[in-house]
């Protein structure tokens, strides 16, 4: 006698969801992302021009942009939100964030993403071995943004070359033959952000209270989306991912670092690709060595989020939002030109990672102190003295 057995769902067993339903869930999700950056800008302008004069301000100071930057992304722990609220803040109708402020902030959330890493390699605090090749891997990344900021923000700040360069690229991408195409995508934006603004609207009848409320309401929508998209991406394709990442560990750097900004784009987290070899530096199975050119291919990856965020941009400042996203790309494209190539640099991050790794397992508080010190301490300390100082 034969018997059939019958795949039976089991109670709160996730069903994994078919092709198509994954596709129109991110879909979806992409459209929410969007939906969020354009009442952010919309939020902004209805802010008034005292509100937006002094935040402006405050960010004139590189310095200051640059904390900015890496304390909104170490508290949202992604810089894929950091770098699409920037870029909803450059393409605001009325009196956007200018490009020049926007640079070293952009420049900050590179810096700032780079605090998951270190956070997944304490993990490993209680095996010395284990945890001198985690935080080894973890902070290589730390010490290679804190170079290219602190050659190419000077460069910057003298030559304007990252803005310069991708004005002239934007207008390439913006506009062929100044033909002027109405997107669909900008339309279903501006219905989507209808209903929500006819809620706020009638729940608050202060403009200034409803600006505001439409502000948080889009950091809400691009935090959530972003965060539900990695999931769904994550779940889908972390067998793909793993997969590229071991093939990484035997292939030549350029391929590894090919992998790292693919790997990235597929899940749209640099946060994820880099977190993911930690663990696999701490169990052995790659060396700092291996893992360094796939981070750096993660940080090249991580700039699509900024390209995707420049889609919802409208009005006449569409093209800043495209321009900020290729300052972002030509950021981390000229610092791995600058360190990568050469042995003599390229060593400098690794053995800093080094360094600090013994120093860490030594003595477990040096680790602590790195991660909240750097990534929090160092920026929270910076704005009070700036308030002070005003």
């Amino acid at each position: 006698m034969s018997v059939t057995l019958q795949a039976v769902e089991r109670p709160g067993e996730a069903v994994p969801p078919r092709p198509l339903v994954r596709v129109l869930v991110v879909l979806a999700l992409l459209f929410v992302f969007l939906l969020g950056v354009n009442g952010l800008g919309d939020g902004f302008k209805s802010l008034g021009q005292d509100f937006l004069d002094s935040f402006f301000r405050a960010t004139s100071n590189p310095f200051m942009g640059l904390m900015v930057g890496i304390l909104a992304t170490t508290l949202v722990q992604s810089s894929s939100v950091t770098t699409s609220l920037i870029v909803g803040l450059v393409a605001a109708p009325v009196n956007p964030l200018p490009i020049a402020n926007a640079v070293p902030m952009i420049m900050g959330a590179n810096i700032g993403t780079t605090v998951t890493n270190s956070v997944v390699s304490l993990a490993h605090m209680g095996r010395p071995d284990e945890f001198r090749r985690a935080f080894s891997v973890a902070t290589c990344h730390d010490f290679f943004n804190y170079m290219a900021v602190a050659v190419l923000l000077p460069l910057e700040l003298a030559t304007g070359f990252l803005q310069r360069s991708a004005t002239v690229l934007s207008s390439y991408v913006t506009g062929f033959g100044g033909a002027a195409y109405e997107s669909p995508i900008k339309g279903a934006l501006k219905a989507g952000l209808r209903p929500i603004k006819a809620v706020i609207g009638f729940l608050f009848e202060n403009q200034r209270v409803a600006a505001v409320l439409l502000i948080l309401v889009s950091g809400v929508l691009i935090f959530t989306a972003l965060i539900l998209l990695v999931k769904v991406m994550r779940s889908t394709l972390q067998t793909r991912v793993e997969l590229f990442v071991s093939k990484a560990l035997d292939v030549s750097p350029l391929l590894a670092m090919l992998v790292g900004v693919i790997v990235t784009v597929m899940v749209q987290s640099s946060s994820i690709t880099t977190s993911l070899l930690v663990p696999l530096a701490g169990a052995g199975i790659l060396t700092l060595y291996q893992a360094f050119p796939i981070t750096i291919g993660a940080n090249i990856g991580t700039t699509v989020t900024a390209f995707l965020a420049a889609l919802a941009a409208t009005g006449p400042h569409a093209q800043a939002a495209v321009t900020i996203a290729l300052v972002h790309l030509l950021f981390n494209l000229s610092a791995t030109l600058l360190i990568y190539p050469v042995q003599a640099i390229r060593e400098i991050p690794l053995r800093a990672a080094r360094w600090l790794a013994d120093a860490a397992v030594r003595s477990r508080r040096w680790a602590l102190a790195y991660v909240v010190g750097l990534f929090y301490g160092l920026p929270a300390l910076a704005a009070i003295l700036d308030q002070l100082l005003s």
